[in-house]
């Protein structure tokens, strides 16, 4: 019998729907939703996705908390092979049901180890090297997600499948996250926009509440590592041949066109 990790790994490097899944291999916590992703992240670590080189915060704002319907944070793993440089143009085919999120990304320039938790904003700002604009790419491989637990969104990390990021902007201590504006547009038309206040009030209190989650969890972020913060307007499902641009003020833009022909 499949464990849940072999299924999520089935998902993830072939492209194929998460349907009629087991449910007594499902987690039903989350400290075990964790553990499933902790041993998933090992699996892809070994195959073409490379190693995990950073990390994705979800539901961190009202509009994707309502969207959602989960009112805290949850967390997943992004992997070295799916950050792409804006612009650029991907197989619309490489995905289940793909989707886009309008995030403000950063870049650490030192380690936050487990040690030094519990951090605040001040504490993690000081390991930010670099602020990046960035299309998160989701994907939809639950063929009905709302009928899934948290926990089980949580292993298959939350929707996680890529990012597209602009050119970095050194962070420096007098920039304002909080007060930067996003908005999205789809082949040219607006779909959603918001404030960098919307993550947690401020997009460093998000990092802050991930370096906190993965100490609790005997982990670390490191130098050089991505963390998206969570997104400004509510998901996005795309369609083949979609253009997406995203632009946040100070930050740059990113592009992306999902393309209907496969590489």
């Amino acid at each position: 019998m499949n464990t849940i990790v072999d299924e999520l790994v089935a998902a993830r490097l072939h492209g194929a729907p998460l349907t009629d899944m087991d449910r007594s291999i499902m987690p039903v916590s989350l400290e075990q939703g964790y553990a499933v992703q902790d041993a998933l992240h090992r699996r892809l670590g070994e195959t073409v996705l490379g190693r995990r080189c950073g990390w994705k915060i979800g539901c961190t704002t009202q509009v994707m908390q309502q969207y959602m319907q989960i009112d805290s944070p949850c967390a997943g793993g992004v992997f070295a092979s799916t950050v792409l440089v804006s612009p650029v143009d991907v197989p619309y085919a490489a995905y289940v049901r793909p989707g886009v999120e309008c995030e403000i990304a950063v870049r650490l320039g030192d380690d936050l180890p487990a040690a030094g938790a519990p951090y605040d904003r001040a504490a993690v700002a000081a390991a930010v090297a670099h602020v990046h604009a960035a299309i998160e790419i989701v994907d939809e491989r639950f063929t009905n997600w709302r009928d899934q637990e948290t926990p089980v969104l949580v292993a298959d990390d939350f929707f996680q499948a890529g990012a597209v990021i602009g050119p970095p902007v050194d962070f420096t201590p007098g920039m304002d996250l909080a007060a930067v504006a996003g908005d999205m547009s789809v082949n040219g038309r607006l779909i959603g926009q918001g404030m960098g206040a919307d993550v947690l009030g401020h997009p460093l209190d998000a990092l802050a509440w991930l370096a906190n989650l993965l100490a609790g969890r005997g982990l670390g972020l490191e130098q050089g590592d991505l963390v998206l913060t969570g997104s400004v307007v509510q998901t996005r499902w795309v369609d083949a041949g979609d253009t997406v641009v995203l632009r946040i003020a100070g930050l740059g833009d990113a592009r992306v066109t999902f393309t209907e022909y496969a590489e």
